[in-house]
């Protein structure tokens, strides 16, 4: 873990937690060990123990939180359902995790006006079933989404396969009811598709990673549910053949709902789960998709096989029935857990690059394994040039030299126009490379803003920068 900030916070007194017990109820706080080691972690491995734990379930617990937070000086870190890969939900200076999971209500899905309002522990799979219940479509779809938060993909503008045609979550966040660090009770956006009124406060609290404010509250936009999905699976005997074809297909008017890659190194971890001859040895795998009324999809993944074969496909798999879907999509989502079964040092990056790049950039892979000692596995979101960047090394492997490849493998990013993070955010886990992208008058002004919603730096300090 990276070094630090110190402010000057104060440990949780037994007077405290009697205050806080009064505040959010008895049984909303937790101060066992056993329990709250629960809370000491989130996916990125990062992991300290918080003082005391408070479940909320409702704004009002939170602004009270934050009353006694300002007064008794102690830190608050808020957290979703514990799947972020940053670090951004571990308490790194201690205080109080607030639970948010318990606030999980869909309040309503209007198929009138195509929204729905959720509290922000409501689970993404479970809004996408309610949507669905109603004939309607909540895209926003990362990896995690049986099991991470509404309101922590907020926080980190999660995005998912999906995005290539449907955006990201900031995209159907229409507004906002979140409790800033001093204790006041905001509502931002609209519940519209238009609204030019003063700031975009939405915009701004979306993607914050829970360091201007606790969501308590989404109003989401929704899509009419597309009648019908098809998949296509073509291999490649390399990332440049394969680009070319997504290319093609981009550039061709048609628009797939998704466009998945694996590279030659997820291929020899995955490959032989896939119906595909000769899969473990291909240099790339593509996986695109289209969704919307059954003969016109059709008809278009018809065409974008036939741009895959144009652009030297050895193989195209349609699979346009749920099974075969899911038998698809579950060798995609076997990619990381085998990655990480079989490295002793695994560092999950997420990087993205201009689409022109993509091939490029993974074509340099080897050429930076050489050079950092490292093996590096791509797999990712061809349509949007995001790559999850799998960086793994022998036990034995010295961490200086393991820090040093990944600010090299990151330089070359940033070198080809693209940003050290697609969706899992900065927390604390990337927070050291942040002025590798950023200049510093632009990590002054973010720190600026930081200070002026929270005055007191008691909101999930030691994230993203040094406060």
């Amino acid at each position: 873990m990276s070094k630090e900030t110190h402010l000057p916070f104060s440990p949780l007194t037994k007077d405290v937690l009697e205050r806080l017990r009064d505040a959010a109820g008895p049984d909303r706080v937790v101060t066992d060990p056993e329990r709250m080691a629960d809370y000491a972690e989130d996916a990125s491995r990062l992991r300290r123990m918080p003082e005391a734990v408070v479940r909320a379930s409702d704004a009002s617990q939170v602004r009270r939180l934050f009353d006694l937070a300002n007064r008794f000086r102690f830190p608050v870190t808020p957290r979703g359902l514990g799947t972020g890969l940053a670090g951004g939900a571990v308490p790194v200076l201690g205080g109080v995790v607030l639970d948010c999971s318990a606030m999980n209500r869909i309040l309503d899905v209007d198929p009138v006006n195509l929204i729905a309002v959720v509290e922000p522990g409501v689970i993404n799979g479970e809004l996408k079933k309610a949507a669905a219940g109603e004939g309607l479509f909540y895209p926003p779809d990362p990896a995690s989404f049986d099991t991470c938060s509404i309101g922590g993909n907020a926080a980190t503008n999660a995005g998912g396969p999906a995005c290539v045609k449907y955006g990201t979550t900031r995209d159907y966040v229409l507004g906002l009811e979140v409790v800033i660090p001093t204790g006041t009770l905001l509502h931002t956006g609209v519940q519209t598709r238009k609204g030019v009124v003063g700031y975009d406060l939405t915009r701004l609290l979306v993607g914050s990673e829970g360091t201007l404010g606790v969501i308590t509250r989404l109003v989401l936009k929704l899509v009419p549910r597309p009648p019908a999905v098809t998949t296509l699976v073509a291999l490649f005997r390399d990332m440049v053949r394969a680009m070319e074809a997504v290319h093609g297909v981009l550039t061709s008017g048609m628009v797939p709902s998704t466009a998945e890659f694996l590279d030659r190194r997820c291929l020899g971890l995955v490959g032989d789960l896939l119906p595909c001859e000769g899969a473990n040895h291909a240099g790339a795998f593509l996986l695109l998709e289209s969704d919307g009324h059954p003969e016109v999809i059709r008809r278009e993944i018809e065409r974008m096989g036939e741009v895959c074969l144009e652009k030297g496909a050895s193989d195209v798999l349609l699979a346009p029935d749920a099974a075969k879907r899911e038998r698809m999509w579950d060798v995609r989502r076997q990619v990381s857990l085998r990655i990480e079964e079989s490295a002793p040092v695994y560092i999950p990056e997420d990087v993205v690059v201009p689409l022109g790049q993509i091939a490029p950039f993974v074509s340099k892979v080897p050429e930076l394994e050489a050079e950092t000692g490292l093996e590096i596995y791509c797999f990712g979101h061809a349509g949007d040039g995001n790559i999850h960047l799998n960086i793994t090394a022998s036990g034995e492997a010295a961490p200086e030299k393991v820090e040093a490849g990944v600010r090299r493998i990151l330089a070359e990013v940033l070198r080809r126009g693209g940003t050290i993070s697609g969706e899992h955010g900065i927390g604390t886990a990337k927070k050291r490379y942040l002025s590798m992208e950023l200049a510093p008058d632009s990590i002054r002004l973010q720190r600026d803003i930081k200070r002026l919603l929270d005055p007191s730096g008691i909101l999930n300090p030691g994230k993203i920068f040094d406060e």
